[in-house]
């Protein structure tokens, strides 16, 4: 919230009474010769509160799945490292090693090529390769039906495959018109290899929603086939238009029939998800056997797909199926299965990932703070720290309002012999309103309001706008790792 409270002693950042923490746990340190028993002692402290976290998260149930994002997140560092408390002058400083502030960085995906409904478009660079690739193919068929065309014919199938790549947009465009519709934000759109990809950053809130957004896709392929049929019929056969056409309508069919096939991450898969979440009232549950089924998937691309090519069954006769060919066949298969098998899978943790959101609370993960105003040395601000057992800094004014937060890479960046003479201020990022987070967020909430507004430490408050704490996206990143390190 915009106001925060300045009008004494922060509160703990846990559950536990403030008195427990400044009631003599902590030692008076003195400047010149510090006593190495201060430490154990707020570090013994700091411990069991620690503890008492853990305690608490290990007995937090899973929600139901809220879209993260992390998706597309950076990947938290898989081993913590220690966060004792500050100490006093002249000791060694006891803040974790931060980060430093990350300017937040436009999400991008390759070339942009504009915001319909709002929603970026970009064309991955893959998107090149296979377009030349659909050049090359079309451009041979092309030359046993219209042989008339000659150099040409590469031209028209260069057309061809920037239609058919529109017609994958228009069926993405499907998803992300449903997604906006149920008021789920669409991160953007994707042109690449072996098709596209709408990124959905939240996920539906019941089965139907969820069966309707992954129909879309497929309905508006099997709309478009239909269309180029009826254009078919208005033009000669054996012409370019002729052609262009016909080819244009086979592959609307094949997308909307591979789409269809019940198995993550295809539309099919996500469908077979919603019915099974309807059954079962789990979600977990559909994403368990969608995905499954579609590492099965994936294995049966795997070996039917060259058995289909080898048999004729796929239009071309057994002897034809030699040679280049067949090598080039096992290839497209083993791509195909590979993406499959790599998206069932990523579907799977994503659900885990959700599933685990919730545990990730502000009120559990803020640290202690005390406040400062802004003239104050390092060192005396470390001794108030120590003696009350706390691990931040807040700089306030002299009504208790707070300005701005001590990093803590600043803390560790400045020698000890230096500290009686830096004040707080110089070492403080301004406050700003996206630094301002609820001790009530919890989960995508917490994450989102992170994401938005990204630095090393925030400020969290209370509803009435007292200050609760600090809260470092370092403990966040370890919690969440600690998170999805437990079973389901």
């Amino acid at each position: 919230m915009d106001e925060s409270g300045g009008s004494g002693q922060p509160r703990s950042g846990n559950d536990q009474p403030t008195d427990r923490h400044t009631g003599g746990t902590a030692r008076t340190t003195d400047p010149a010769h510090p006593e190495p028993t201060t430490v154990d002692a707020t570090r013994d402290d700091r411990t069991d509160r620690d503890d008492e976290h853990d305690k608490h998260e290990e007995h937090t149930e899973p929600a139901a799945p809220a879209a993260a994002e992390p998706a597309k997140q950076t990947e938290p560092d898989p081993a913590p490292a220690p966060a004792p408390a500050p100490g006093g002058t002249g000791t060694a400083p006891r803040l974790a090693k931060s980060r430093a502030p990350r300017k937040p960085k436009e999400l991008r995906g390759g070339l942009l090529m504009g915001r319909p409904f709002g929603v970026p478009v970009y064309v991955a660079p893959s998107w090149f390769l296979v377009a030349a690739l659909i050049t090359w193919v079309f451009g041979g068929q092309l030359d046993r039906v219209l042989p008339e065309l000659g150099a040409l014919r590469y031209l028209v199938s260069l057309f061809f495959a920037v239609a058919f790549y529109a017609s994958v947009l228009v069926h993405e465009l499907a998803h992300t018109v449903a997604a906006l519709r149920f008021k789920l934000p669409v991160r953007r759109i994707q042109l690449q290899f072996f098709g596209g990809v709408s990124e959905i950053e939240k996920e539906s809130e019941t089965p139907g929603r969820e069966f309707v957004l992954a129909f879309v896709g497929p309905l508006l392929s099997l709309i478009l086939a239909g269309v180029f049929y009826l254009a078919l019929q208005t033009v000669e056969p054996g012409t370019v238009p002729g052609v262009l056409l016909a080819g244009l309508m086979i592959s609307n069919l094949i997308v909307a029939a591979f789409n269809l096939l019940p198995g993550l991450p295809l539309d099919g898969g996500r469908m077979l998800r919603a019915i099974v979440w309807k059954i079962t009232g789990k979600p977990m549950t559909g994403t368990i056997a969608a995905a499954w089924v579609g590492r099965a998937l994936a294995v049966s691309v795997l070996i039917g797909l060259p058995l289909l090519t080898q048999s004729g069954a796929l239009g071309s006769t057994a002897e034809d199926s030699v040679g280049m060919d067949t090598v080039t066949d096992a290839l497209l298969a083993a791509i195909l299965a590979a993406i499959i098998w790599t998206g069932a899978g990523n579907s799977l943790r994503m659900a885990r990932l959700r599933e685990h959101l919730p545990e990730l609370r502000a009120r559990n993960l803020t640290r202690r703070a005390v406040p400062v105003e802004t003239d104050t040395p390092l060192s005396e601000a470390l001794r108030r720290a120590n003696d009350a057992g706390a691990r931040a800094l807040v700089v306030v004014d002299p009504d208790g309002e707070p300005l701005s937060l001590v990093r803590e890479a600043a803390i560790v960046g400045v020698p000890e012999h230096r500290r009686p003479w830096v004040s707080v201020s110089g070492l403080a990022q301004d406050l700003t309103d996206g630094m301002r987070v609820s001790a009530e967020l919890s989960g995508e909430e917490l994450l989102d309001a992170l994401r938005a507004t990204p630095a090393t430490e925030y400020l969290v408050v209370e509803e009435s706008g007292e200050i609760y704490g600090v809260l470092s996206a370092a403990d966040v990143e370890r919690a969440f790792v600690k998170a999805m390190a437990r079973p389901n």
